[in-house]
């Protein structure tokens, strides 16, 4: 499936991640957003709660882990997928790594919320709002 934007953020930063989407989608754009993966059957296969998606939990899984490729797997396919990407600030390492790789998609980049600090690789943004 075609996205306008691929939505990207931390996710204990989720309600505002959830809000930036909204506000996409009701201006009348597409988007995909991590949040909303539904990762049932890997919980089942693997025994796992969806308590397994908190952040404090996946963190603590090898990189190996079948959960952490279904996640990485459903995001670049996500990314790949949409013509925009978007980061919700402040966001963590991997939303930073996904601006890259969204970067040299050559996809158009914007952030939006606070910047705390200046960031010469945040030039990959066309616009920080």
């Amino acid at each position: 499936m075609k996205h306008d934007f691929f939505i990207a953020g931390r996710w204990r930063n989720k309600e505002e991640v959830l809000a930036v989407t909204k506000l996409v989608r009701d201006a009348g754009f597409s988007a995909y957003c991590f949040l909303e993966n539904d990762y049932s059957e890997t919980f089942d296969a693997l025994g796992l709660s969806p308590d397994a998606m908190e952040a404090e939990n996946t963190e603590k899984l090898a990189l190996d882990h079948p959960l952490i490729e279904a996640i990485f797997e459903k995001d670049m396919a996500g990314q790949r997928a949409s013509e925009r990407f978007l980061l919700v600030l402040p966001a963590g390492i991997a939303g930073h790594i996904e601006a890259g790789a969204a970067y040299g998609m050559q996809k158009r980049c914007y952030a939006v919320g606070p910047v705390e600090k200046t960031e010469t690789l945040y030039r990959i943004f066309d616009q920080i709002f």
